[in-house]
């Protein structure tokens, strides 16, 4: 389907832009131990999912440095550790080792000192043979000046020093780094909220600018869901930018309250937004009396045949006629059963006379295995590659008959499959490597399987911005 992945490209494009711009926001850095390699593994209790597939971050963002990079360019400001980038953390988390170098742990004294909180128990002693064993002593002598004993305590203990302070105590980790919910009991009694949380099974990543907080939220599940999602942003009017269509729209319906606003959301199946705060809006007040997903409905399905056409490089019938879309993986016909590319759609159907003027009006493939491009009168509208498997053809759309063509791609396997029961002389494709496709392998759901419908909601209801 190398022909239909503009459509994905230009979803990456988007989302590689704006995640691009301005600084992450992080609240924790956690720093790796000292000597090599230096490979940073977040601690499990700070994902979800920690051994799933993509585990994600909790309500909490973190970044990870390494003692080279702390000592060289950190500094404490504000209460922060910060960055020469621009990035900055409430807290800097220590790993659970029972040695430090001077020199590191003098760079966290340093930080200390100025305002930065510290979270993690005291080395006892240098990994270093050299100066030894004054080493040992200096090392000795900065914990005991910053943690003020070198016993652990038995629960999580607080001590200022400086302008900053250090917690450290409770039981010991059974990984590198203390348990992401001391953590963020540290930062709940400094008065720092999390970042992002939602009721539903949202992942998300925070970057701000001087003008904007950007979030890019995604749902992690499968299926379509409704989730309150809460930013911890207290200013600036809710923008919804859509990376699948380009579309930029307010979303009128919200709530600030204490610094935080709650916006009701809804996801088709892994469906991703970006949600950005513009400082520079002109402050408009939530409405009650709109709401920021439309429900749409539908006002006519395209049932009935279908001409499609297969390429016959590859196998399929040139010309064919579906009573009804099925999947091509049932077909009686070897052609179209084993069949892997493109294969177009096409039938034309009246302009549904209840549609108002103004409607927008989308088209709906229902279920696609797995990439499409819609044409219609024409036009070419576009590639459909995700949920919600719908593309807008109010514009192309006209008074009478329309002409539609939907080109579909499936996967490659079950092309795979059917050669394996030739011989070499009759296959259509070959792999330079073994696959793991053989004749009694299952065959994947291929083709346009529908409904398609078209459905509509008042322009007057979708909020539009511009595109991007």
């Amino acid at each position: 389907f190398w022909p239909m992945l503009d459509g994905y490209h230009q979803y990456l494009a988007r989302c590689s832009h704006l995640l691009q711009q301005g600084v992450t926001v992080s609240d924790i850095l956690y720093l790796t131990p000292e000597g090599a390699p230096h490979v940073f593994r977040a601690p499990d209790s700070a994902l979800h999912d920690a051994r799933g597939r993509l585990p994600d971050k909790k309500g909490y963002g973190f970044d990870a440095c390494s003692p080279r990079m702390l000592i060289s360019r950190a500094k404490a400001r504000d209460g922060r550790i910060t960055f020469p980038g621009g990035t900055s953390y409430s807290v800097m988390v220590l790993p659970e080792c029972e040695t430090m170098t001077p020199k590191l742990l003098t760079k966290i004294t340093e930080l200390g000192g100025a305002g930065a909180t510290v979270i993690g128990s005291p080395p006892a002693k240098s990994p270093s043979l050299s100066g030894y064993p004054k080493c040992d002593d200096r090392v000795q002598k900065l914990a005991n000046e910053l943690w003020g004993l070198l016993k652990r305590q038995a629960t999580l203990t607080k001590r200022k020093f400086g302008r900053g302070t250090v917690y450290w105590g409770g039981a010991k980790p059974e990984g590198l780094y203390p348990e992401y919910d001391i953590t963020a009991s540290v930062l709940q009694l400094m008065g720092v909220r999390e970042d992002f949380t939602s009721n539903g099974p949202v992942r998300y990543t925070h970057r701000t600018t001087r003008q904007q907080d950007i979030y890019f939220i995604s749902n992690r599940s499968g299926e379509a869901i409704q989730a309150d999602c809460t930013f911890r942003v207290g200013k600036g009017k809710p923008l919804l930018w859509d990376p699948v269509t380009g579309e930029m729209r307010s979303l009128p319906q919200y709530n600030v309250d204490d610094g935080l606003t709650t916006i009701p959301m809804e996801f088709n199946a892994n469906e991703s937004f970006f949600v950005i705060f513009s400082r520079k809006a002109s402050k408009q007040p939530a409405m009650a009396d709109m709401v920021n997903f439309p429900e749409t409905s539908s006002i006519a399905i395209l049932e009935g045949a279908w001409k499609v056409s297969f390429d016959p490089k590859w196998g399929g019938p040139e010309k064919v006629s579906f009573g009804r879309l099925s999947d091509w993986s049932k077909s009686e016909d070897d052609g179209i059963k084993y069949y892997s590319g493109i294969a177009a759609y096409r039938r034309s159907f009246d302009r549904p006379k209840s549609l108002a003027d103004n409607s927008k009006v989308w088209l709906d493939l229902g279920k696609v295995h797995e990439i499409a491009r819609v044409k219609l009168n024409g036009t070419d509208l576009g590639v459909v590659w995700c949920a919600p498997w719908r593309i807008d053809i109010s514009d192309a759309l006209k008074a009478g008959n329309n002409d539609l063509e939907i080109q579909v791609a499936n996967l490659w396997p079950n092309r795979l499959i059917g050669d394996a029961a030739q011989p070499e002389s009759e296959r259509f494709t070959w792999t330079i490597q073994g696959h793991p496709y053989n004749v009694g392998s299952d065959l994947l759901p291929s083709g346009l399987l529908g409904p398609v419908l078209i459905t509509t909601v008042s322009k007057e209801d979708q909020n539009s911005e511009d595109t991007f």
